[in-house]
């Protein structure tokens, strides 16, 4: 099951990086701008092929993708023939539409994941309390709740006198009807099934606690169709503001500081803490062992925030940063030389290759949780 939550990340990835080469590809050529090449991947080419005047294909790092767009880049020879068609030659605002495509790709993805997960998957509720785990025992002894029939993914409607009863309900009944036989109506396969559990004291930690055996999940909320898009809307929104707060930490003095002290010292790891491809797959496989696959769309949602925000970053080579260079094109009308923002851009791919790299490093150490 790990394995598959992997694969399925290591796919959606990939897909989402074709998506977003491909909004930059068919706005480049919606606007006449010519495109000469578009891979995923990076380094030795491994396939390739010629599509109109583009050729396409993989290479062998697969951490990314690009579009190669006609006269973008400052040291290009570009035949005269096509100069009209170059990225430069066009209005800014149909190449601030460029740019733009590929990181909105991102936010319409998110909304996507997220929709499909409160509609589908349904979000995490105490208000319907699931049996997740009903062992047979309990202390030695057969469980109260397994022997009454409950059985995991069985979903609590009422016990005792109280409807629809929340997880904190749901304890308070257990621990005052100790000895005593409580009625617990449960929703199995869309029927409704009345057992009846006599709660027993069991010592943990060397205190007596009233249970009945059963280890608790929160229930799932579904929503429908439109509430599915405005909640997922909303998770966009919110989820936008946290990485804001959250990119600002782990960039700033602070989090490399952190990520310092994770790479060369015996620092735990905290969740908190940043994750590379490497770590968010490994989350994707332990969401899957524990056979919660659903919730990996809430992931996958997560994820495109991030990278969407990521990108918007008013820094070259980002997206963000060509973004900046047109605004401050338009600012002082005329472009600006490229080759003199080469160097910041060499400058900030290195600081963020390094701190992949490190963020690499940690993730096999010490993998997330």
């Amino acid at each position: 099951m790990q394995e598959l939550g992997v694969g399925a990340f290591i796919v959606v990835l990939i897909l989402v990086i074709v998506i977003h080469e491909a909004a930059h590809f068919g706005v480049a050529r919606a606007f006449d701008i010519k495109v000469t090449e578009f891979f995923v991947g990076f380094g030795p080419k491994v396939w390739s092929r010629m599509r109109g005047e583009t050729e396409v294909g993989f290479k062998a790092i697969p951490a990314g993708g690009y579009v190669k767009i006609a006269g973008m880049n400052p040291y290009e020879t570009v035949a005269p023939e096509d100069l009209p068609r170059t990225f430069g030659a066009k209005p800014i605002w149909q190449r601030a539409l460029v740019i733009a495509a590929g990181p909105a790709t991102h936010f319409v993805l998110a909304l996507f994941f997220f929709s499909l997960w409160l509609g589908l998957v349904g979000e995490p509720t105490v208000a319907k309390p699931v049996l997740g785990v009903v062992p047979a025992t309990l202390d030695g002894a057969p469980g109260p709740a397994f022997e009454a029939g409950l059985r995991p993914g069985d979903e609590v409607i009422a016990i005792g006198d109280i409807d629809q009863p929340t997880t904190d309900q749901l304890i308070a009944v257990t621990q005052a009807n100790v000895g005593r036989p409580v009625e617990v109506v449960v929703l199995r396969d869309g029927r409704e099934i009345a057992v009846t559990v006599v709660p027993v004291l069991s010592e943990i930690d060397g205190e007596e606690i009233a249970r009945i055996g059963v280890v608790l999940e929160p229930g799932r909320e579904t929503a429908g169709i439109v509430g599915s898009v405005t909640g997922g809307a909303e998770l966009v929104w919110d989820n936008l503001v946290g990485t804001v707060r959250g990119v600002a930490r782990i960039f700033g003095p602070e989090g490399i500081g952190r990520l310092f002290d994770l790479v060369f010292t015996d620092e735990p790891r905290a969740p908190g803490d940043p994750a590379s491809v490497v770590g968010i797959g490994a989350v994707a496989g332990n969401i899957a062992s524990e056979g919660r696959f659903g919730d990996m769309f809430l992931l996958f949602g997560l994820v495109n925030v991030f990278v969407g925000f990521l990108n918007l970053l008013p820094l070259p080579p980002f997206d963000g940063g060509h973004l900046a260079m047109l605004a401050i094109e338009k600012a002082r009308g005329r472009p600006v030389d490229m080759r003199r923002v080469a160097p910041i851009s060499a400058a900030v791919a290195a600081f963020f290759i390094l701190f992949t790299i490190a963020v690499v490093y940690v993730d096999i150490v010490k993998p997330p949780v």
